[in-house]
C-alpha cells in the first residue's frame, strides 16, 4: 500500500482511507458483522486510516471500530474522529458545541468507546459560530500535551478559519468533500492548505454513491440522500447523465466508474488522501482497485472536459446544512 504524509506535521497514512460513517448511520440498514469484516479486509489490504465521528450512530460507529480492532496492532492504525455535533433522541441535529470544556468531554467519551488511550487526529465536525476557533484548537492542543491526541484536524472550514487555527497550533489535515462533481476547494481552500503545509482527506469522492456507477433513478432514497438536492428530480437526471459520460471514459481506461472517480481524486496531489465509504467487502475491493488505475493525460483531459468545476446539478447539502458550513461562506479577505 502506498503511503502519504498528511501535511508537513501530520502522520503518514495509507494512500486511501476508510470512512466508516455509513456502517452506523445515514445510509439505511447496516450489517454489523459485514461492517467488521469490511474493516478487517481494509486493514489486511494495508489501509491504516479509519475515519469516524462520535455522533455517527450516536457512538455506535466508535464502538464498532473498537470491536474491529480487537486483536489488531493499535499502533499500525490511525483513527480520525470528528466531534461537536449535537443530536436528539430522534437523531435530529441540534447544532455544534466546540467550547474547550466540550472538547475535553467529547474526547473522554470517544476514548472510552474506542477503547484506546489516544486519538490520532481529532477535529471539530463543523465550525461552532459561538466559539473562536483559537479556543477550540487550543483545547485540543492541551490534550496533545496530555498525550490523549496526536494531531489536530479541521473539517469543512474556509481559508480564514484555517489560517487562524493553524496560527494557534499546526493543523495536520483538512477533511472536506472533493470529487469530480464537488470541486469547490480548488478556488481557494486547496491553495491555502498547500501554502500552510496542511494535507487533505477528501470525503464524498463518489458523491455519496451518485457517481459510483451503481446508482439508478429508480433506487430507493429512504436514507438522507432523499433530502440531498443532487438526488432529486431534474438534478438527478442531469447528474446521472454525467455518470454515463464517466462510464464511457472508465471503459476506455479499463476500470469501473467508481475506480476512475477515486483515482482522479488521488491524482490531484500527493497531499490528498481519498476516503472511501465502503460498507461491504465487495465495494471495498472495487475501491482498492483504484490504486491500480493509471490515468493518462488523455484520460485526465477527457475528465476535465466532462467535469468542469460547478458541473453538478444541485448543491452538495440541503440548505439547512450548508448554513453551518464555513467552507461555503464567501471569502472575506
Amino acid at each position: 500500500m502506498e503511503q502519504r504524509k498528511l501535511g508537513s506535521t501530520g502522520p503518514t497514512v495509507s494512500a486511501i482511507g476508510l470512512g466508516c460513517m455509513g456502517m452506523s448511520d445515514f445510509y439505511g440498514p447496516t450489517d454489523r458483522s459485514e461492517s467488521v469484516a469490511t474493516i478487517h479486509a481494509a486493514l489486511d489490504a494495508g489501509i491504516t486510516l479509519l475515519d469516524t465521528g462520535d455522533f455517527y450512530g450516536m457512538g455506535h460507529n466508535e464502538m464498532l471500530i473498537r470491536e474491529a480492532l480487537i486483536g489488531r496492532n493499535r499502533d499500525k492504525v490511525q483513527i480520525s474522529v470528528k466531534f461537536g455535533a449535537l443530536r436528539d433522541i430522534e437523531k435530529n441535529f441540534l447544532g455544534y458545541d466546540s467550547r474547550p470544556a466540550a472538547v475535553k468531554n467529547f474526547l473522554a467519551y470517544s476514548l472510552q468507546r474506542l477503547g484506546v488511550d489516544h486519538i490520532d487526529i481529532y477535529r471539530p465536525a463543523r465550525l461552532d459560530p459561538d466559539v473562536a476557533i483559537e479556543e477550540t484548537v487550543g483545547a485540543i492542543a492541551d490534550m496533545i500535551k496530555a498525550g490523549h491526541v496526536r494531531h489536530i484536524g479541521l473539517s469543512e472550514v474556509g481559508s480564514e478559519t484555517i489560517r487562524r487555527a493553524h496560527a494557534t497550533h499546526p493543523i495536520a489535515d483538512l477533511q472536506i468533500e472533493y470529487s469530480l462533481v464537488s470541486r469547490g476547494i480548488e478556488s481557494d481552500i486547496l491553495k491555502t492548505c498547500r501554502e500552510l503545509g496542511i494535507g487533505i482527506t477528501a470525503y464524498g469522492v463518489l458523491s455519496r454513491g451518485l457517481i459510483s456507477g451503481h446508482w439508478s433513478k429508480d433506487r430507493g432514497k429512504a436514507d438522507f440522500r432523499g433530502r440531498s438536492p443532487r438526488f432529486q428530480g431534474e438534478n438527478l437526471d442531469a447528474n446521472l447523465a454525467l455518470v454515463d459520460t464517466l462510464r464511457a471514459i472508465a471503459a476506455d481506461v479499463g476500470a469501473s466508474p467508481a475506480q476512475v472517480a477515486i483515482a482522479w481524486v488521488k491524482a490531484q496531489g500527493a497531499d490528498i488522501v481519498p476516503l472511501v465509504g465502503a460498507r461491504r467487502r465487495d465495494r471495498l475491493t472495487e475501491a482498492l482497485g483504484a490504486l491500480e488505475v493509471k490515468l493518462t493525460p488523455k484520460h485526465l483531459a477527457a475528465l476535465a472536459k466532462a467535469f468542469p468545476p460547478g458541473v453538478a446539478s444541485g448543491e452538495r447539502y440541503p440548505e439547512s446544512q450548508l448554513a453551518h458550513m464555513d467552507s461555503e461562506r464567501p471569502m472575506t479577505r
